[in-house]
């Protein structure tokens, strides 16, 4: 009492972190001098001027019991600090309880650390006791802990309860900042709760000031292997992360599906955290029960990832981003649910639309306005034919790239053995069978993402007829070219037919009345010289001319 009276113009957060502050000291200072003292001379004549037991191996219960009470004592501390620190409540009944607790609490604390001083203290006087004193005196300081472990239930509930009504509240408060809102979700129990992948360093949360924060939250497993590769390349290996990467932080929160983690979950999220190139929760297993109620039922976290956006000010922006970063990536900064809206404006059904960065082979064809036709089909016999018949048209002039990409919800043993083939014998292009899988799992994220907006009902009528053509195992293909809104769908055995009559039709009924002056320059190759080439713009035969180009730097 008369130590509590010292401290009494403290709060009571500080009055506890002061005196087992203090206790702490002293008893770093003593293990100091048992360590030091066969190897230093002052640490030796320190031990002698305190005239403390050269062998300490007697005391062993009575360490093990010391060990154990601080463990509690600072466990208790922590949570005498959390509460005092939740919000004011108006209920003065509720208030007094929770006050009443604190009270307890500390007492408690200070109690212990006053008997721990003392046991260290009078070791000297102990050397010669019998076992049995020993014994005792380990007991009583195992007494306190199992006392001071008994509060943390009901300051652990106090403080979960005042937590959940805090979460509550806090989104929508406004703030000049997103530091209350993270300390809130995430710095309860670690005053370093993150961590970057790549050093390992542990990070603090002003680390993400001023930042939008998009919180990852997802199994300890994170995604299946093919789509976690996906979301690298929409977010860090995307062509527009370097403009943006310094006012936006992906931050992964893994929960579990049961309350406690096992041991091959920790191991799972150890790995990850260490690969993947975003920010994770350091330890995500002490995360405050409340909290993970909340992200439970506030944002409806069940078994599928999804992506919170949290604005500067801590603010949601987006219950979910998820379907934004698989259709955009990095473009669909800064997240929010009005920029999705501002996007959907933007964009109209083409092959832009359709395809947006998939793969290189195409996004290189569209933003060139090539004349580009995807296909797909399980049929090998039906692929050789209609690829025939594609090259066919390629050789009467006109410029075409012709890529497989697979059928909606082949097999991965099937989608394998066609492209061995088509690769083997080379009957045209393909996209490899990941990107085949985020070809078709994107336009589903297109499908989703557009039902819950206005004024996009073409591009929402236009994916799921899509999607259904993409079904047809047999055989289909869709020809356009780059933003235009012409696409040609067909599908069926004679797909290459129709083209070939639908192709004619529309170079004759696009001819100019009289013909232009254009001129297109194609690198060399075989058999090019005996070939007809058709104008781009003015769709009429070419004359050709050979030019040559003096290599200087070989001579």
């Amino acid at each position: 009492m008369v130590l509590l009276e010292m401290v009494s113009h403290f709060r009571w957060d500080a009055k506890v972190v002061l005196v087992l502050a203090a206790f702490i000291t002293s008893y770093g200072i003593f293990w100091l001098i048992q360590q030091l003292k066969f190897d230093n001379v002052l640490a030796l004549s320190l031990a002698i001027l305190k005239r403390l037991p050269r062998d300490i191996t007697m005391f062993d219960p009575k360490f093990k019991a010391l060990t154990s009470l601080i463990n509690s004592l600072v466990k208790v501390t922590k949570l005498v600090v959390m509460m005092v620190s939740l919000p004011v409540s108006h209920d003065h009944k509720a208030m007094a309880i929770t006050n009443s607790k604190i009270y307890m609490a500390t007492y408690w604390i200070i109690r212990s650390i006053l008997e721990c001083t003392s046991q260290i203290t009078d070791l000297r006087s102990m050397r010669h006791q019998c076992l049995n004193a020993k014994i005792v005196a380990a007991w009583a300081l195992y007494s306190l802990g199992n006392k001071l472990n008994s509060l943390c239930p009901d300051l652990e509930e106090q403080i979960d309860t005042s937590l959940q009504a805090k979460l509550v509240t806090i989104f929508k408060d406004k703030h000049t900042d997103n530091q209350e809102v993270l300390h809130t979700l995430f710095s309860w129990k670690i005053e370093l709760p993150f961590k970057n992948h790549s050093s390992q360093k542990k990070i603090d949360i002003f680390e993400l000031k001023n930042k939008i924060v998009i919180l990852l939250i997802s199994k300890p497993e994170l995604l299946p292997l093919d789509k976690l590769l996906f979301l690298v390349q929409q977010t860090y290996d995307h062509p527009k992360h370097k403009q943006i990467e310094e006012n936006y932080a992906i931050l992964w929160v893994p929960i579990p599906s049961a309350n406690e983690w096992s041991l091959d979950e920790k191991r799972t999220f150890e790995f990850y955290s260490s690969s993947l190139p975003w920010f994770s929760v350091r330890q995500p297993w002490a995360l405050n029960s409340a909290v993970v109620n909340f992200i439970k039922e506030e944002w409806n976290f069940k078994e599928e990832a999804l992506m919170v956006v949290l604005d500067e000010n801590g603010m949601v922006t987006n219950s979910n981003a998820m379907d934004m970063v698989w259709i955009w990536g990095a473009k669909a900064f800064p997240f929010s649910i009005s920029r999705e809206k501002e996007l959907w404006e933007q964009e109209k059904w083409s092959l832009e639309l359709i395809i947006n960065e998939i793969s290189p082979l195409l996004t290189n064809g569209v933003e060139e306005g090539q004349n580009l036709c995807i296909y797909g089909s399980e049929n090998i016999e039906w692929i050789r034919e209609f690829t025939a018949k594609m090259k066919k048209i390629k050789n009467a002039g006109i410029r075409l790239q012709l890529v497989y990409v697979g059928c909606r919800n082949s097999t991965k043993q099937t989608m394998q053995n066609i492209l061995d083939i088509i690769n083997q014998e080379q009957l045209s292009t393909s996209l490899t069978s990941e990107k085949i899988h985020f070809f078709w799992f994107r336009l589903e994220s297109i499908k989703r993402s557009v039902a819950h907006e206005k004024n996009t009902d073409k591009i929402a009528k236009e994916v799921a007829e899509f999607l259904d053509f993409g079904e047809n195992k047999e055989g289909w293909a869709v020809l356009g070219r780059g933003s235009s809104t012409d696409l040609m769908k067909l599908s069926g055995e004679n797909v290459a037919e129709l083209f070939l009559g639908a192709i004619e039709e529309t170079l004759k009924t696009s001819l100019p009345s009289e013909p232009g002056n254009h001129t297109d320059l194609v690198p060399y190759e075989e058999g090019l010289i005996e070939r007809s080439v058709i104008c781009g713009v003015c769709k009429r035969p070419m004359k050709k001319f050979v030019v040559y180009k003096c290599d200087v730097a070989a001579e």
